[in-house]
């Protein structure tokens, strides 16, 4: 009897602990397959309906534009890649100083001219020959059917307010619009930047920049302590704006001039640098001791000569042989690479000591080959007889 007994109390330990084994292996598997408190567990409530990156905006550089502010002080919205550029008044020249000339899709008025004095584009017959005249008519008139159809990433114009809303009008577009710029002057600058940050090439507008600056700096510092006295009165005649003039069409406040701190003879003439006409009785007024000609217009000032040759005679710079030619700064708007090849030539000229380290070909050839990307300009303006050098009225 209590043998069975013991084995009765001993089966019963054996299916007891069996079953304890089962209920620890039942909870493990459960706590196995039960995410821990620290996880994230969504139920089907919770759970987003739209993936983040559709319920989050992508910023406008990833969306493909960017807003930029223009010379007017406007916002315009770009592409955050351009390829694609039309150009209106001055900016076709601003685009070349920027190296965009391959990016344009057509050209304004002028820009296909032959003209030596239109440096920028002597460059690119070839490249633009064959693009659309969008702004053939007057100052701000353009064609905008044929603008429209080109489909540009930008228009980048160089005018004022008020032609800028006439041409947006249009257009049904926005433009970047900017100064056409004075010469050597801060408006010049924020064109280049303008277009530059439009066209997404601000570090190269900042090196056009930094040229014209170092160039500046270079020949103020040159120029600066010269004595007055010591300077010779210089005039700059045979000007050219609102077409070619001759000896009495002179600049006043040459910004060339201005440049080398000479002494202007046509100073104060009017509000701001530009040309004037004059008559001849203030020309010998002045009997400026070194006259410089608009080579443009040389043609001008010879058929003066030929018809009332006793004016001339009476000048101290003919009588000294000290007539020259340079090229014209303007044409078709404001060239900034030829003047400051001129301002280089003038310091020769009237402060031979002060640039007698200068090599005066060298230095036309760096400044034409940083604006223009070659270096020969100069010796091409002087296989055309538009270069710079004495000038005869008698040949």
């Amino acid at each position: 009897m209590k043998t069975i007994q013991k084995t009765l109390a001993l089966l019963l330990c054996v299916l007891m602990l069996a079953a304890l084994l089962a209920g620890c292996a039942q909870q493990q598997k459960t706590a196995e397959s039960t995410p821990a408190p620290s996880e994230k567990s969504e139920t089907p409530d919770t759970q987003p309906t739209t993936p983040a990156a559709e319920a989050t905006p992508a910023p406008a550089e990833e969306s493909g534009t960017r807003t930029i502010t223009d010379g007017l002080g406007r916002e315009v919205e770009v592409p955050a890649k351009v390829e694609r550029i039309v150009t209106l008044g001055n900016a076709s020249r601003m685009a070349v100083y920027l190296q965009l000339q391959d990016k344009m899709v057509s050209v304004a008025n002028g820009d296909q001219s032959s003209s030596m004095f239109m440096a920028y584009g002597v460059y690119n017959q070839e490249l633009w020959a064959d693009l659309p005249v969008v702004a053939s008519g007057g100052y701000g008139e353009i064609n905008p059917e044929a603008i429209i159809e080109l489909d540009p990433d930008v228009i980048l114009c160089t005018y004022e307010e008020d032609i800028v809303a006439n041409i947006e009008e249009q257009l049904g577009r926005q433009v970047v619009a900017a100064p056409q710029g004075t010469l050597f002057a801060e408006d010049y600058e924020l064109a280049l930047r303008v277009f530059g940050e439009a066209c997404g090439v601000s570090a190269r507008a900042e090196a056009v920049i930094a040229m014209i600056h170092a160039c500046l700096d270079d020949l103020d510092a040159r120029t600066s302590g010269l004595e007055e006295a010591a300077k010779p009165l210089c005039l700059t005649a045979a000007a050219t704006f609102r077409g070619g003039h001759g000896i009495t069409g002179v600049y006043s406040d040459s910004a060339i001039l201005s440049a080398i701190n000479a002494r202007d003879a046509a100073t104060g003439l009017a509000d701001r640098p530009k040309g004037v006409e004059v008559d001849k009785e203030q020309i010998l007024a002045w009997d400026p001791a070194v006259i410089i000609l608009d080579a443009g217009n040389l043609a001008l000032v010879k058929d003066e000569y030929a018809e009332d040759s006793g004016f001339f005679q009476q000048l101290s710079a003919v009588q000294n042989g000290q007539l020259y030619q340079w090229p014209n700064a303007t044409a078709n708007y404001t060239n900034v690479e030829i003047p400051l090849v001129s301002a280089y030539y003038a310091g020769t000229l009237l402060y031979p000591e002060a640039f007698a380290d200068v090599d005066f070909e060298a230095k036309a050839g760096e400044i034409f080959d940083f604006f223009l990307g070659h270096a020969d300009y100069l010796q091409l303006l002087n296989e055309q007889g538009l270069g710079y050098g004495p000038f005869s009225l008698e040949d």
